[in-house]
């Protein structure tokens, strides 16, 4: 057995929670890349100090009107943004939600395949193209 656990990192878990020894708790490997992703596309550019650049300019898109060209730009965005700042994955796909547009939100599917391990998964990111928040996720 392969020890992956040094490239697929290990950190905080999101958002921080403490155990019952007052310690916080960690996350590794999967649930690491799933929380490293939520909060990479959660954070705009230039809302880090000290990592400008970090983020996905995705709330740039917040109140448009969801057509085929905010969805190609919407997969522009994330898959740029991944590229950029989470080494461990390789996008295999973006796909885009639609059903509950009416209602401001979509979901981002992300299929990837983490290249120390070869192994592939998925995550879905809930976007509200009405709403600044992930408040009720």
């Amino acid at each position: 057995m392969t020890n992956t656990g040094s490239f697929l990192g290990r950190g905080w878990s999101f958002p921080p929670q403490f155990n019952n020894n007052g310690q916080i708790n960690m996350v590794s490997e999967l649930q690491d890349i799933h929380e490293s992703l939520t909060i990479l596309l959660s954070t705009s550019p230039g809302e880090r100090v000290m990592q400008a650049d970090y983020g996905c300019a995705l709330k740039k898109l917040v109140f448009t009107e969801i057509n085929t060209t905010i969805i190609t730009q919407i997969k522009s965005l994330v898959e740029e943004a991944i590229l950029y700042f989470e080494p461990r994955i390789s996008i295999d796909a973006i796909e885009i939600g639609c059903q509950d547009s009416m209602e401001g939100k979509i979901y981002i599917h992300i299929l990837f395949t983490m290249i120390s391990t070869n192994t592939r998964s998925n995550m879905v990111y809930p976007f509200y193209m009405t709403e600044g928040t992930l408040i009720g996720t």
